[in-house]
């Protein structure tokens, strides 16, 4: 029901995405008459593999974090997090409201052991025609070198289980690539890292700068939300740019023509769908503007998740690398 579009733009994407994973089930949730119209809509009324799950409140894209949490309990966000708690599915997705996303989930699910903060985390694509793992996207705008190092952690346990790549390097964005750059968290933060990387456990690359986002420099990028979500909206503003630029003219347009394979490599949409990294389940966050192509990318990325058993592979690897916050009391 969230995001921009609400059901006009995900029930599309889901019945697009059923059509490619013949193996794959959905539980559409939010208002029912709502859902079925839709369904009805599009000839999917009677499709076997999608179920509606009925749910009797909205968070909306404005709604305050304590309103998604206090007053409406019977949300579609509420009750679809509510499906992965108690096992009956294995991922949720929503375009909904981020800041009530993360709250909700992180309510109704918990952390894992040893990890303090959840974080978000995306794939960009690189020079390499790899992608490029960046986490935190906006989940926490404030944070000390030991979040920044359960988000490295985090981070390098996602690319492992989603790339199959056993020691994915990371990097640390920072303003420079020297070790003297930097603020005094994002230096402490290398310090961490170093000491892991020494150990053989996190193959630290060093600091890393902004345009080695996109050239594919480290698989893993680490910084604050703040950086982060400002980085996205700058890319995807430069993107949306880049599209006007070539429809400006006649020509431009048959530059766009011919260079359109190489152009889609620069699709947003082809991009969406962020993890939330963190906690006793899997939740993905889509961009609330998405289209039902950008929808279903991020319905693929959830599906993926849950098919390579990532929840699995965090909480093992987590529980084992996971250092304690410098605060926790120490077991005797």
């Amino acid at each position: 029901m969230g995001g921009d579009h609400g059901p006009s733009v995900t029930i599309p994407a889901a019945i697009s995405f059923l059509k490619k994973q013949p193996e794959a089930e959905l539980i559409l949730v939010g208002l029912e008459d709502v859902l079925r119209a839709e369904l009805k809509k599009h000839h999917a009324d009677a499709n076997p593999r999608l179920t509606v799950k009925h749910a009797s409140e909205v968070v909306a894209m404005d709604d305050p974090v304590e309103v998604a949490l206090r007053r409406k309990k019977d949300s579609s966000m509420r009750v679809a997090v509510e499906l992965v708690k108690d096992g009956t599915a294995n991922a949720s997705v929503s375009a909904g409201n981020t800041g009530a996303l993360m709250a909700v989930s992180r309510y109704v699910l918990k952390t894992m052991a040893g990890v303090d903060r959840p974080a978000i985390c995306s794939i960009l694509p690189n020079q390499k025609n790899g992608p490029t793992y960046m986490l935190d996207l906006g989940a926490n705008v404030d944070c000390s070198p030991h979040h920044l190092h359960q988000f490295a952690i985090m981070g390098s346990v996602l690319f492992s289980a989603m790339e199959g790549v056993k020691k994915p390097t990371i990097g640390l964005l920072n303003v420079g690539t020297e070790e003297i750059k930097g603020n005094e968290v994002v230096k402490s933060t290398a310090t961490l890292l170093r000491a892991d990387h020494e150990r053989g456990s996190l193959n630290f690359y060093g600091n890393v700068e902004g345009n080695d986002i996109f050239k594919g420099t480290t698989d893993v990028v680490v910084c604050d939300g703040f950086v982060g979500n400002v980085t996205l909206k700058a890319i995807e503003g430069l993107s949306r740019y880049m599209k006007s630029v070539f429809k400006s003219s006649l020509l431009s347009m048959l530059g766009a023509l011919i260079a359109r394979g190489a152009l889609k490599k620069l699709n947003p949409e082809r991009y969406n769908g962020a993890g939330l990294l963190g906690l006793k389940g899997l939740v993905f966050k889509s961009h609330g503007g998405a289209n039902a192509y950008a929808f279903e990318w991020a319905i693929k990325r959830a599906y993926d998740a849950a098919k390579y058993n990532v929840q699995e592979q965090l909480s093992a690897m987590i529980a084992e690398l996971m250092p304690e916050a410098p605060d926790a009391p120490r077991q005797v």
